[in-house]
């Protein structure tokens, strides 16, 4: 049976709890042929990003080609890009290869609090990356930008995520947390709204819970499920990894992998 692949655009942490190397384990973990494009390396732990060095455009679009052009991925997530000229680059080279299964993880500001994309990419993003993506998968504080208002409820989130699903065209999937609705997420895909409800898991070590989250959910789009039992099973693994409470003993910690989950998620 052939594999399954799919390609993570995003930036590298060199921590290894999020970005690219959160990215290539989850998708593994979760039964596919991971590649990887890129966008720009950190100097990052657990605590904050000390350093970025962003590829060129060019570079990223030579890493996207190369890519495309000999194994041909069934889903692609992006992560962290900072800037409009390797949004422009990503959006134009998807759309020349025709990428399917596009999620797009709208990485803004680290869990740590600091700033990982800059203000005037922001709108690039919007008007680029968006149209073309099957799923955004904002938190509360992107998904405030997003949609231009504050969100504080149950009520604020179906409002946010009708307005950034309509005016972008894509299915979002708004997650909770951030003190607003404890770990339940709602999923607003063709005008209809679908809660994921979760069980909020006390475990400190959460960093890259989001690159997890939407990389699993693009594995699942690569092996040919639905969009919404693709959120559904990628729930289920960042919950099961969370719950293992596996810790490397400094700092906030990142997400760990359960790796007692392959056999379930494999298929």
């Amino acid at each position: 049976m052939k594999m399954k692949t799919a390609l993570t655009i995003a930036g590298s942490d060199c921590s290894g709890g999020a970005g690219i190397q959160a990215d290539i384990k989850t998708m593994t973990m979760n039964g596919v042929y991971a590649m990887s494009a890129i966008t720009a390396l950190t100097a990052q732990n657990t605590t904050g990003v000390r350093a970025i060095e962003e590829s060129s455009p060019d570079f990223l679009a030579q890493q996207i080609d190369a890519v495309f052009e000999d194994i041909y991925p069934d889903a692609v997530k992006i992560g962290m890009v900072s800037s409009c000229e390797l949004i422009r680059v990503i959006a134009e080279r998807l759309r020349t290869h025709k990428a399917k299964n596009i999620v797009v993880d709208p990485v803004m500001i680290a869990s740590s609090g600091s700033a990982l994309m800059k203000s005037e990419a922001v709108k690039v993003l919007t008007e680029e990356l968006l149209p073309i993506a099957s799923l955004v998968t904002p938190n509360i504080p992107e998904a405030n930008v997003l949609a231009g208002m504050a969100i504080e409820n149950r009520e604020d989130m179906i409002t946010a995520a009708k307005v950034i699903g309509d005016n972008f065209g894509c299915a979002v999937l708004l997650k909770g947390g951030h003190s607003v609705n404890d770990a339940n997420d709602l999923l607003y895909i063709n005008g209809e709204d679908r809660w994921f409800e979760g069980k909020r898991i006390d475990n400190s070590n959460t960093h890259g819970t989001g690159c997890t989250l939407s990389s699993a959910i693009a594995a699942n789009l690569a092996k040919g499920f639905a969009l919404d039992e693709a959120v559904k099973r990628a729930k289920e693994y960042i919950s099961g990894a969370l719950a293992a409470m596996l810790d490397l003993g400094h700092g906030s910690g990142p997400m760990m992998h359960n790796f007692d989950l392959n056999s379930r998620f494999a298929g």
